[in-house]
């Protein structure tokens, strides 16, 4: 197994560490050396990482969070932001304005109230940022666009950070998460939502004819936040079985 992050000071923040892809990233980020801490919304997940209740709708909550977990931790190296609330299938016709408002504040708003206290850690570690978006800003389907819109100007912020703070050796990218047996595609085929001809017609869609894992994101998150990845920054890695081809 690779411990890309054993012997480096400091830790990783997963921010939506309780959720499906945030626990699976949360844990393979422990299993390969990294101190880990997470936040959570209202579930607070089982085990032994530090983790500190947040509401990302609260904009002035996340420096606090960030400064807790660089004194537990020791330090920041890593921020995954793996946050997403569960966001219903609907045409943006029919979507009030003061909804998509409140996505936007609670996806890109809320990214921003984290990210942007975290810099000057990272600056010190030479760290990097993944957000963990959606493979719908590459290939969007109908009625996803409450969920892809809001993700669409997380990852226009990372590219505008990731060109503004390379020059202080910090990283910034994008993980795309395509149709998964976890996470909010779950979360869509448990509620009816998709239903077993759409997920048959999405599966069609899909290069590989099979739905990914929480296993697969966390894989791309770890790779991206390691020194494996140093040249690699402003990008996005589509996780989706080759359905944004």
């Amino acid at each position: 197994m690779s411990a890309d992050f054993a012997g480096r000071p400091g830790g990783a923040l997963v921010v939506g560490g309780s959720g499906g892809l945030g626990l699976a990233i949360a844990t393979m980020l422990a299993e390969r050396g990294s101190a880990v801490a997470v936040t959570y919304r209202t579930r607070r997940p089982a085990g032994d990482h530090p983790a500190y209740e947040l509401d990302l709708a609260d904009h002035d909550a996340g420096a606090g969070v960030v400064e807790r977990a660089v004194a537990d931790l020791g330090g920041l190296h890593t921020l995954v932001h793996a946050a997403g609330p569960h966001v219903p299938m609907v045409h943006l016709s029919t979507v009030e304005p003061s909804v998509m408002a409140t996505q936007l504040a609670a996806d890109a708003a809320g990214f921003f109230s984290v990210v942007q206290p975290a810099l000057p850690h990272l600056r010190s570690s030479g760290g990097s940022v993944v957000a963990v978006t959606t493979a719908a800003t590459s290939r969007f389907p109908v009625r996803d666009g409450l969920s892809s819109a809001p993700k669409a100007a997380v990852e226009a912020m990372v590219r505008a950070l990731a060109a503004e703070e390379g020059r202080y050796g910090v990283r910034l990218n994008c993980v795309g998460p395509g149709m998964l047996t976890d996470g909010m595609a779950a979360r869509l085929i448990a509620s009816g939502e998709l239903s077993e001809q759409a997920l048959e017609i999405t599966r069609r869609n899909i290069a590989l004819r099979r739905f990914g894992d929480a296993a697969d994101i966390a894989e791309a998150v770890c790779f991206l936040a390691s020194d494996r990845a140093s040249f690699v920054t402003g990008q996005k890695l589509d996780v989706d079985g080759g359905y944004s081809v």
